[in-house]
């Protein structure tokens, strides 16, 4: 009883060791495909070099937006085990490309599944996204660009507007400034004492009042000049030499 125990345990223990060896992947995990062009699934195998895993089958379905799974393809795989690779792993590729697609309800997730004696192994499957043959796959470059183009512009006219505003609460304008400089002359008080009005008639010597009349009248003639002190005009001094000849001869 023991015996059979111990060997019913190494046999479940061989199981779980072998199935930690063996894998299956699937890259990259999306793909886009125009209608009337094939889609190629990828598929990868990863396992020992041990006669009870080089031999195994592969299959290939699909699950629509709907949940439907359908098969496309199967197949069966032997391997040799070249020499002295024995109980070494290897990764092998098993790709397979479907039908040319017909519409877009092949849209789906395409599975690869892989079954040996004790073990099956399925992928994490590829979205396929099946377009009209009028999509174009659009580039985010120039999206980015024209974002960066919009937000700088955007930018930029609020600056200007901020320093027009500050300029316009800062420095007022030249009306305003008028008015301030009107105002402030306008309430200016007078002065307190004016300064006297200076005389049209400073030149006149005091001896010579009596020609002020004479002067006020006739404005076309200059101004007279004062003489110096101490000097006599030469005119009055032959007058006067004049009257004192008339007087000795007489």
């Amino acid at each position: 009883m023991a015996s059979n125990l111990k060997v019913i345990f190494l046999f479940l223990w061989s199981l779980q060791y072998g199935g930690g060896q063996v894998n299956v992947q699937q890259r990259p995990p999306i793909r886009v495909a125009l209608l009337k062009e094939e889609v190629s699934i990828p598929c990868k195998v990863t396992f020992p070099y041990i006669m009870k895993y080089t031999k195994f089958s592969v299959f290939y379905y699909w699950i629509n937006l709907v949940g439907k799974k359908t098969f496309i393809y199967s197949k069966s795989v032997k391997i040799q085990i070249p020499p002295g690779e024995e109980n070494r792993t290897t990764t092998q590729s098993y790709d397979h490309k479907t039908t040319p697609l017909e519409s877009t309800s092949f849209t789906g997730t395409y599975y690869c599944e892989v079954k040996w004696d004790h073990i099956v192994k399925v992928g994490s499957g590829v979205f396929v996204l099946a377009r009209d043959t009028g999509y174009i796959q659009t580039s985010y470059r120039w999206e980015i660009l024209i974002t960066l183009t919009t937000l700088l512009a955007a930018l930029s006219i609020t600056g200007t507007a901020l320093l027009l505003w500050k300029r316009k609460v800062v420095c007022p304008g030249r009306n305003q400034l008028q008015n301030i400089l009107r105002h402030e002359v306008e309430t200016q008080p007078p002065p307190a004492n004016p300064a006297p009005a200076t005389p049209i008639y400073d030149c006149l010597d005091s001896e010579q009042v009596d020609v002020y009349s004479v002067l006020g009248s006739n404005t076309d003639k200059p101004p007279c000049r004062r003489s110096p002190p101490g000097k006599t005009p030469k005119k009055q001094e032959t007058l006067e030499e004049s009257f004192d000849t008339l007087y000795e001869n007489i």
